[in-house]
């Protein structure tokens, strides 16, 4: 390996460290702000903030550049990447930071679900076994034995299969679509989505709250731009189990301004979803290099 590949190799890296961190400080924020506003409420700013942020390139590239030839795919992925954050900014206010985080970022172990059953793709018996473990981690976590399942858990489940119908869209439109066109589809789309439920939601903003707001519209658009730079520098085996560490930065989170800790079967729960999804990614990357 040279010494420019190392190079790229430890930016791709800092990236993907950078998008865990900047997603996990936004999730702690919209759960502060989910005690005086409503969820519905806050994803329509976070994407109304972000539609306006890309609006420039739109202007300086015109109308032809959102032309394409998979309108539906990019109506399926902003609709995904809409309900997985309607779904986790409304479980954040109700469950502890690190449960929703860790049932969010489940995401990956659906990813060959959702790929079988929209693209008819064959998906190796081992993800099955990873898919399996996982899922037997999340029940650790939903707790179902206790005789009732919150209504926030089940968001944080909702959240992550949606995550991961987004996922499976994004990488098959990123074949033939330009990264700026798949994030204007996603967040104008999801905009409109959010629209009549925050107008059903719709209270008055104080003032106080507006910087929170300001970054937690901002934290997506950025959390985007790290990401694509993570996964241009790196190879995919090594970045996406670095979007685990949101996880214990959720705890950390947690414990300094919610003063919780995670339950024993929390914790177990998350090292059986993390090794399955680090095990699925693995996976997913050598199964694409023999191809």
């Amino acid at each position: 390996m040279s010494a420019g590949e190392r190079h790229h190799i430890a930016l791709g890296v800092f990236y993907a460290l950078a998008t865990s961190a900047v997603g996990s400080s936004a999730a702690a924020v919209v759960k502060y702000l989910g005690s005086e506003l409503s969820g519905w409420l806050i994803v329509w700013i976070q994407y109304a903030l972000c539609t306006l942020i890309m609006l420039p390139w739109l202007v300086r590239r015109g109308p032809r550049v959102l032309h394409t030839r998979h309108p539906w795919q990019h109506l399926v992925r902003a609709l995904g990447g809409w309900l997985g954050f309607t779904c986790y900014y409304l479980a954040l206010p109700v469950i502890p930071l690190v449960d929703a985080s860790l049932l969010r970022a489940a995401a990956p172990l659906w990813v060959p679900l959702v790929v079988w059953l929209a693209f008819r793709q064959q998906v190796p018996a081992l993800r099955w076994v990873a898919l399996a473990t996982g899922f037997a981690g999340v029940v650790m976590i939903l707790r179902p034995d206790t005789g009732t399942v919150q209504l926030g858990h089940l968001l944080g489940l909702a959240a992550g299969l949606a995550l991961a119908i987004s996922m499976s869209y994004t990488r098959s439109l990123s074949r033939s679509e330009p990264a700026p066109r798949v994030l204007f589809y996603y967040f104008s789309i999801a905009t409109v989505a959010s629209t009549p439920m925050a107008i059903t939601h719709w209270q008055p903003v104080p003032l106080a709250l507006w910087p929170a707001l300001l970054f937690t519209g901002g934290s997506i658009y950025l959390t985007m731009v790290l990401y694509t730079r993570a996964y241009s520098l790196a190879p995919t085996s090594l970045v996406a189990p670095l979007g685990y560490v949101a996880v214990p930065l959720a705890a950390l989170f947690d414990w300094l301004f919610w003063d919780q800790l995670p339950r024993g079967t929390v914790v177990a729960g998350s090292a059986l979803v993390i090794a399955s999804g680090v095990l699925a990614v693995t996976l997913g990357a050598r199964q694409r290099s023999e191809h």
